[in-house]
């Protein structure tokens, strides 16, 4: 409890605290303003913008990091020979940091030198994620999935070991096809690890992929992967605007607390323990 107290609650805390004020960028004065950075920041364009991308960036991470970790997993519990070493390779890269992560893509991608951009080219795609805002979302979204299916894949193994092989072999003397199995025995009886991942999935893109926003495309270009974090960390750190920065962390906060809830009043309804 105190390590909650002194690492997330009290922190917390301050932040709520600090964007109250006004500061100048050096912290020696101050004034207060009351909610004057929160309705400032939803005046401001360029923040509503941030919001969408947000949004629209935890949707595409979290529904395709789930939906290969998922494959992945389905596929190494049909493999009877070498599923330890295929199991390792798929869990490997959760041990890769973030930035790391963001300095592997971007290579890869790298519009001069990346081998992956040589052989788009090849096929009449002009790469340049430098300059296409579209190609740099697509990037960190590819970034930030990869980084996340090998957590996803582990609690889909687990899960699809906790389903009793007798119900699977039943549905398929009553004549199921492989599809029909899935679908109405094996992810019904995932729905809880299903659920836990989506919760997960989407605080992780939310919170935990600065560090690949921030090595891959620094919110660029034109904004287009400016997500909320990143903005939090540019007005703050680089821009020097405390206040709204304390701003910004405190609506981030609030988004993810509400979007959680939201997921455990409706999507919780389907799962079926």
């Amino acid at each position: 409890m105190i390590i909650i107290v002194v690492f997330f609650f009290w922190p917390a805390g301050q932040a709520l605290v600090q964007s109250l004020f006004m500061q100048d960028p050096f912290g020696l004065s101050q004034e207060f303003v009351w909610f004057e950075n929160f309705t400032n920041l939803f005046k401001n364009p360029e923040y509503l913008n941030s919001i969408l991308v947000s949004f629209q960036f935890s949707f595409f991470v979290a529904g395709t990091a789930l939906i290969l970790s998922l494959f992945f997993a389905m596929s190494a519990s049909h493999v009877k020979r070498g599923e330890l070493f295929y199991k390792t390779m798929i869990i490997w890269p959760y041990a890769v940091a973030p930035v790391v992560a963001g300095v592997l893509w971007m290579f890869l991608f790298n519009p001069t030198v990346g081998i992956i951009s040589w052989l788009l080219r090849q096929m009449g795609i002009n790469w340049n994620y430098l300059l296409n805002p579209t190609q740099a979302f697509i990037l960190v979204v590819i970034s930030a999935s990869w980084k996340q299916i090998s957590y996803n894949f582990l609690f889909f193994i687990a899960g699809l070991q906790n389903i009793p092989m007798t119900l699977v072999e039943a549905a398929a003397i009553d004549g199921a096809g492989p599809t029909r199995r899935f679908w109405q025995v094996i992810f019904p009886l995932l729905s809880p690890t299903t659920f836990y991942l989506i919760v997960m999935n989407s605080i992780y893109s939310f919170f935990e992929t600065f560090g690949i926003i921030h090595q891959i495309t620094q919110g660029g270009p034109g904004q287009a992967t400016n997500i909320l974090v990143y903005k939090v960390y540019k007005d703050g750190y680089l821009g020097l605007n405390l206040g709204s920065s304390a701003a910004q962390s405190v609506i981030l906060m609030c988004i993810v607390i509400v979007l959680t809830m939201l997921q455990f009043r409706f999507v919780e309804r389907r799962v079926e323990y």
